[in-house]
């Protein structure tokens, strides 16, 4: 078993500075809660993150904090492998770059070339943009994908202000996707109806062999529970489902620990939004990077077939895989919230 580093108080003890945001009221939030780092300061983010002959897993178990401004290509389409939910004008953006957990199988590790996490302190320009965006269409913003925003929530404070843009526009609706487990989170959120707080459960038996330093499937659970009381709308998913020899005892395990959470709350799980199921796929150039990076990452080497340029389980296996967890979810909650990929 993994041991459990506190990814959730992150102790920087260098950050790199461009020096065209060393005097943002954003940047000077920031340092102020390492007051021992040392500070470095450079002329643009790429000249550390995007040097040559990095090694982002090494990197990634002491990270670095680069405090940057971001120019251009504000919000991207969604991927064609990530969910919709059934949404129109599908997006994500990135604000922060790298993660705090260390997931072995995450493919920020075949995407980016260092492991230190990169904040751009300039969000009143993606408001901006996004703000001319609303004016000509609704959308669907995911703004958790490559990084664990409510990870860093005590640090950055990015999901509140993300939160506070969504109260005032009613075509907007946003995912914001964690595996963090920090229940005091909910005493300085609001509760909106276009905000949804999404949840990655994985069995335990997974996060000990590939999810390192990240909560206990138990945290988790609580955290979105203790967040569903209060209101908020909760997404719990199961993706990406990872094959192990035991998969099918290790879900009806998870599964039985959320019964017994939703019953001692006096839940169901029809109190949620929705969930979401979805074996692992990836980038065949994001996996080849990733395989040559984790060389003993069993979930990164196992023998995935290339369908349209995305590696993924077998078809008999996936199907055999995704069809038991939602068979099981539909006894817990309507079919037609159940969204799988």
């Amino acid at each position: 078993m993994n041991s459990r580093q506190d990814y959730e108080n992150p102790s920087f003890t260098h950050i790199y500075v461009e020096k065209r945001v060393q005097t943002h009221p954003r940047t000077r939030e920031l340092l102020m809660h390492f007051p021992n780092a040392q500070i470095v300061m450079i002329d643009h983010y790429k000249d550390v993150f995007n040097r040559r002959g990095q090694d982002a897993v090494v990197q990634h178990r002491s990270q670095s904090l680069i405090l940057a401004r971001k120019e251009d290509h504000f919000f991207y389409e969604g991927a064609p492998v990530c969910q919709d939910f059934g949404n129109t004008n599908f997006y994500y953006c990135s604000t922060m770059m790298n993660c705090l957990f260390d997931c072995s199988y995450c493919y920020l590790k075949g995407m980016y070339p260092s492991g230190h996490l990169v904040i751009f302190v300039n969000l009143e320009d993606y408001f901006a943009e996004l703000e001319c965006m609303l004016a000509q269409r609704s959308m669907y913003l995911c703004v958790s994908y490559d990084a664990d925003l409510l990870a860093m929530e005590p640090v950055a404070g990015y999901a509140k202000l993300w939160s506070d843009f969504a109260a005032l526009h009613e075509n907007l609706k946003l995912e914001i996707r964690t595996k963090s487990a920090r229940t005091a989170m909910w005493d300085n959120l609001i509760c909106l109806s276009n905000v949804i707080y999404a949840f990655t459960l994985s069995p335990q038996r997974m996060i000990d062999a590939c999810e390192s330093g990240t909560p206990t499937a138990r945290a988790r659970i609580s955290c979105a529970l203790a967040g569903l009381e209060r209101g908020f709308p909760i997404r719990l998913c199961f993706d990406p489902m990872l094959y192990l020899p035991t998969w099918r005892e290790d879900y009806g395990e998870l599964l039985s620990e959320l019964d017994a959470a939703f019953t001692d709350r006096g839940l169901t799980m029809q109190k949620l939004t929705d969930v979401s199921v979805g074996t692992f796929r990836i980038s065949q150039d994001y996996l080849k990077k990733l395989r040559r990076v984790q060389p003993m990452a069993p979930a990164v080497q196992f023998p995935y077939v290339n369908i349209g340029g995305v590696y993924q389980y077998p078809p008999r296996l996936l199907t055999e895989m995704e069809a038991y967890l939602i068979g099981e979810l539909s006894k817990r909650i309507d079919k037609e919230n159940i969204y799988h990929e």
